[in-house]
């Protein structure tokens, strides 16, 4: 077995940024140990995460969810004491990195709350961002170490705080993607060609470092991984458990949330998160499609302005299919709101149930009664 010295740092998780940061730590001439679920063929590759605590004080934990940073510390946990810290480099839950924290200072070592913002681009250059919670002397102890992979470290807090930034951060590069492929299925179907949004956008106040990476890989169709779906998709439920836990609608992070789940489901887990396009272009291009049928001129609302030719109660049959005084010699079917919901998963569905209206109502209902009575619900 290696001699343990107080300079070995451990790596678990070799991944698109465990992998580059252990190549930069070994470039500084700092003795790396590894571990990886699957064995891969590196320097120092030790047998499991036991061994890697036995010959390491500092040890950064780079696995894909919240479930596998707990089952790391937990396998690690006999091995840990006080000259230990443990450094918690993947986006989890801010509840999850406490209670990672907590069996890690039972054991007298400390834990450092520490996601990474950057892509595997950024990794290899050695640009990451981290953001730090945690105990102030463990946070001055590992920052030279972040510093050999980043550009910046930025203090954020106490362990918790650090993830919560990071989420938080996460909720709107997501919705930039979403934002742009509504916006590019907008200027598409009115027939601009899409590279010019991609130059409307380029001084456009909106614009982002997000923008400019994401939108020219969309507009060539090319989703390589940089930050996959599936991993995009987990920080959107972490933020969407917030949300609820506060009593509050995410309604940002629940619509990047949906359109990562739909791309997951189609197989595309593993794809880049801006692979969201698929949505509105099925094929992954960028174009407008031709076999699309024409979209039938609704009637006008406002005021109940019927078009030329055409009296109100025409207008108002055309839109609740309710016959007008003349026609009413039978009960209609109208489907009424009952204000009610029910849980379908994580989103409220509202109950409707139908509501007969006779004959002797059905000329109230065509001509005013039931569009009033939508009125007063605030659907227009």
């Amino acid at each position: 077995m290696a001699r343990r010295t107080k300079r070995n740092l451990g790596i678990i998780g070799l991944g698109i940024i465990g992998s580059r940061v252990a190549d930069h730590l070994r470039r500084k001439g700092l003795p790396v140990f590894v571990w990886n679920r699957t064995p891969r063929p590196v320097p120092n590759f030790v047998g499991s995460p036991t061994e890697l605590a036995e010959l390491c004080d500092i040890i950064q934990i780079f696995v894909s969810d919240d479930d596998a940073v707990l089952e790391m510390v937990q396998r690690m946990k006999a091995t840990l004491n006080k000259q230990h810290i443990i450094v918690v480099n993947s986006t989890v839950s801010p509840d999850t990195v406490r209670a990672a924290a907590e069996i890690v200072e039972r054991r007298g070592g400390r834990l450092v709350d520490a996601p990474f913002t950057g892509t595997r681009e950024a990794a290899a250059k050695g640009e990451l961002v981290y953001y730090l919670g945690g105990d102030p002397a463990a946070l001055q102890e590992i920052r030279p170490i972040l510093e050999s992979s980043s550009k910046e470290v930025i203090d954020i807090g106490g362990v918790g705080q650090a993830s919560a930034m990071k989420i938080a951060t996460n909720i709107i590069t997501a919705a930039i993607v979403q934002s742009a492929t509504e916006a590019l299925t907008l200027v598409v179907d009115a027939g601009v060609e899409p590279e010019k949004f991609a130059l409307a956008m380029r001084n456009n106040g909106s614009n982002s470092k997000t923008l400019d990476m994401k939108l020219p890989k969309m507009l060539a169709g090319d989703f390589d991984t940089q930050f996959s779906v599936k991993h995009m998709l987990k920080d959107m439920n972490i933020a969407s458990r917030i949300a609820r836990s506060l009593g509050l609608d995410f309604l940002a992070a629940d619509a990047a949330r949906h359109a990562l789940q739909a791309e997951e489901r189609d197989g595309r887990g593993a794809a880049d998160y801006s692979s969201v396009l698929h949505r509105f272009f099925p094929d992954g291009r960028v174009k407008r499609t031709e076999e699309a049928a024409p979209v039938e001129e609704q009637p006008g609302l406002t005021g109940l302005h019927a078009p030329v030719g055409g009296a109100p109660d025409e207008v108002l049959q055309k839109i609740f299919a309710v016959p007008t005084g003349a026609e009413a010699g039978a009960s209609v079917a109208v489907i009424q709101s009952t204000g009610d919901s029910e849980s379908n998963g994580d989103q409220a569905v509202e109950k409707s149930q139908p509501v007969t209206v006779a004959a002797g109502e059905a000329e109230e209902q065509s001509g005013g009664g039931l569009f009033r009575r939508f009125i007063r619900r605030g659907d227009y």
